[in-house]
């Protein structure tokens, strides 16, 4: 089984969880919070469309393959510099690093895309 890891991670302070066990005040802060989100929601799905036009199951795909092709290639360079034998130098391992910086940045970008279409953030033509 395969995980992906990403830098995000749940705070406790992501959601709401009552303190206060006055249902009216509950209620009202839970009004509040669904307007803010609501409002979030409106941002994304206005700012996101506009500034993505066009993007359909091709772009998704392009993506997809440009994302495996960085993968590829950092896992390409890696076998390279491990058929050597000798240690690795600071200018191999730039390169190397490089290399998995853009296959994360990529891979970033397409589950961020991913969510922007789950969201309703983005519709697909």
């Amino acid at each position: 089984m395969s995980t992906v890891q990403t830098t995000s991670y749940r705070r406790a302070r992501d959601h709401f969880e009552p303190e206060d066990t006055d249902p009216q005040e509950q209620r009202r802060v839970r009004g509040l919070l669904e307007k803010i989100d609501y409002a979030a929601f409106i941002s994304n799905r206005e700012v996101i469309g506009q500034m993505l036009v066009g993007v359909d199951a091709g772009s998704f795909q392009r993506l997809a393959v440009m994302t495996a092709t960085a993968r590829a290639k950092w896992a390409a360079e890696t076998l390279r510099l491990s058929e050597s034998g000798s240690p690795v130098t600071p200018d191999q391992t730039a390169r190397l690093t490089a290399h998995r910086t853009a296959y994360e940045e990529l891979a970033e970008a397409y589950e961020a895309m991913r969510r922007m279409v789950e969201r309703g953030y983005l519709t697909i033509r």
